[in-house]
């Protein structure tokens, strides 16, 4: 950078500036005025009256005298005596010309100081690329250092082998193991492999949430020689348009209870607690389950205000830790139940669930906020688990006592939520009843296959605990045709049952509806990330991370909601239709034939047939 006089003449300044001639006058202030927002490189020339540029000066060491007195002739450096001092012409610009008495070139002592001051400002501008420089710098030392200390620390740690012998690389390792579920997800597995849920499912059921039909093109990819296969019979001749019937709805403990409960839908939302899954999964649940006229299960975490934000359908799960229906000592609230049945449709008593029959729900202490402690009535933050079982209900006598004792005085219906292993349940069941009256039957029945899974569960528990759905389902239907009780108590089916193919089956087996929890998660935008139980839930519909419910918007994700569900239906009665039945409730086990090991399929009705009424009831 350097500063030119007025003529344009670059000046040189001395070294050092050890004295200021005259006073300050306005040069500093317009310099600064002139640097702002120059960087290095850049020139300033400043135009300044001499009066502007020195303010007060000493006439005997600094003169500016008028031009004309000295003739065209001088110049800058020019030598002149006045006064027996001698003068050097400093400047000559503007009809004046500037004479200095104290130094050769003192005249410019003030444009040095500008010079001085130009620097300056160059200077911070270069001081920043120094800095910029030294900031990278000091990020790569960083890094280094942070390479040392973890190679230092996996050299010597004692936990993993691979990290003894290749430290710092042997980290790849559990990162990328940590990637390969996306990774085989997304790149790798093909549409029938995943579980529990392959990607020609998820599609499925995201275009039923979307409105856009179950349609696909240039044929199947589903495996009709894989054994478990269903295939449904086709009618040679099914129903015409007009002579088909709108499916009815059915009745929950009619004669038996003073309110009963008339379900619409066929298909319905199962059990999932606020605290399993956010606040804003629990009120499009329950918004979309208005809209498409099917209940809205409440899970064991209690009646939270987002269950009635919608105004549906809301069965109370009772489950073993009795959250949302106990007193202060943990006992069972008569007060509450009469306050929750002036709300709710009908009560359900959980014994056990598919994904881990045997042992009561958890809800990790990272989920629960105060909001959910206060609704459960438990201490905030630390993990919720329920015992394995009602401590009040220790077998199937008690069981059916406090079923007729919950519907005296509530006036609803009561159900039993329960995993099956074996036949033992359900001829207990039924002995005790025929001994006792049809009043100690439950209402209904909802029977939860292994193969469930929306609640955290431990592994031992979900992968080898409990009958799947396709097994169970037969038994219990077969126990109370057995028994006389089928017209008695109704049949909820859930497991895995997200499709209409798979609803329909159930349905065929002798269901009366069928309750879905991840296919409503689906319809949400559940992407099978697998975090349920860690808080860290992608698409905010198992956590409680207020950033993370942002992806969550109840105004879309409720009509999606609403869509699966009534697309469902529609779907089940295509199929019943296409079997050659007036309405889904028609179908029949002689509808549909299962796949086998060799590859053929048999119908249902030869696996399973239908038992004869009273027939001596099996054991173990």
């Amino acid at each position: 950078m350097g500063l030119a006089d007025a003529h344009g003449v670059e000046i040189s300044p001395p070294a050092e500036v050890s004295y200021l001639h005259g006073g300050y006058g306005e040069m500093l202030p317009a310099l600064e005025q002139a640097l702002e927002g120059k960087g290095a490189g850049e020139s300033v020339q400043l135009q300044l009256e001499p009066e502007q540029a020195f303010g007060e000066y000493d006439p005997q060491l600094l003169r500016v005298e008028p031009l004309g007195r000295y003739g065209e002739g001088v110049t800058v450096g020019m030598q002149i005596e006045e006064d027996s001092r001698r003068f050097t012409v400093t400047d000559v610009a503007g009809g004046s010309v500037v004479l200095d008495a104290n130094h050769p070139l003192a005249g410019m002592a003030l444009r040095a100081r500008s010079i001085i001051a130009l620097g300056e400002h160059a200077g911070r501008a270069m001081a920043k690329d120094i800095l910029s420089y030294g900031i990278g710098t000091l990020v790569a030392l960083g890094l280094v250092g942070v390479l040392v200390f973890l190679f230092v620390r996996d050299i010597t740690q004692k936990k993993h082998s691979v990290l003894r012998n290749y430290p710092v690389v042997g980290r790849l390792r559990y990162f990328f193991e940590q990637l390969g579920e996306y990774f085989r997800q997304y790149f790798f597995a093909g549409d029938r492999d995943e579980m529990p849920f392959n990607r020609a499912t998820r599609g499925w059921v995201y275009r039923l949430a979307k409105n856009e039909a179950g349609v696909i093109g240039f044929g199947s990819t589903y495996d009709l020689h894989q054994p478990g296969a269903l295939i449904f019979v086709n009618h040679p001749f099914p129903l015409l348009e007009e002579e088909r019937l709108p499916t009815p709805s059915l009745m929950l403990g009619e004669g038996y209870c003073r309110e009963p409960f008339e379900a619409r839908s066929i298909v319905n939302i199962s059990a999932m607690s606020f605290g399993a899954i956010s606040a804003p999964a629990v009120r499009s649940l329950s918004r979309g389950a208005a809209v498409a006229g099917c209940w809205l299960d409440t899970g064991e975490g209690g009646l939270s205000p987002y269950h009635l934000e919608g105004g549906c359908d809301v069965i109370m799960q009772i489950g073993t830790a009795k959250y949302g229906v106990r007193d202060a000592q943990g006992n069972l609230s008569t007060d509450r139940l009469l306050e929750l049945s002036r709300v709710v449709k009908a009560f359900e008593i959980k014994l056990s669930q598919g994904a881990k029959p045997g042992k009561g729900g958890v809800l990790p202490g990272r989920k629960v906020t105060p909001e959910i402690a206060h609704i459960r009535g438990i201490a905030e933050g630390r993990d919720s688990i329920s015992p394995n079982r009602h401590r009040d209900i220790a077998n199937m006598g008690e069981l059916l006592e406090r079923i007729a004792w919950l519907r005296d005085l509530t006036g609803k219906p009561i159900g039993v939520k329960t995993a099956v292993g074996g036949w033992r349940f359900m001829n207990e069941m039924a002995e005790i009843i025929h001994r006792r009256g049809y009043e100690f039957a439950p209402d209904f029945l909802v029977i939860d296959g292994g193969e469930g899974g929306s609640g955290a569960a431990p592994q031992a528990l979900a992968d080898h605990m409990g009958l799947s759905i396709e097994e169970a389902l037969p038994r219990v239907v077969d126990a109370l045709l057995e028994t006389g009780l089928r017209q008695r108590v109704r049949v909820v089916a859930s497991g895995k049952l997200v499709t209409s193919a798979k609803a329909a089956w159930a349905l065929c087996v002798g269901a009366d509806f069928v309750n879905s929890a991840r296919g409503f998660m689906f319809s949400l935008g559940c992407i099978q990330a697998l975090r349920c139980h860690q808080n860290t839930c992608p698409t905010g519909v198992t956590t409680h991370n207020k950033r993370l419910q942002r992806a969550l918007v109840v105004e879309e994700k409720y009509l999606r909601v609403a869509n699966y569900a009534m697309n469902m239906n529609k779907e089940i009665d295509m199929i019943a239709h296409s079997c050659g039945v007036r309405h889904a409730r028609e179908l029949r086990r002689e509808h549909v034939r299962i796949v086998q090991a060799s590859g053929q399929s048999v119908a249902l009705n030869m696996l399973y047939p239908y038992p004869e009424p009273k027939a001596k009831m099996k054991v173990a």
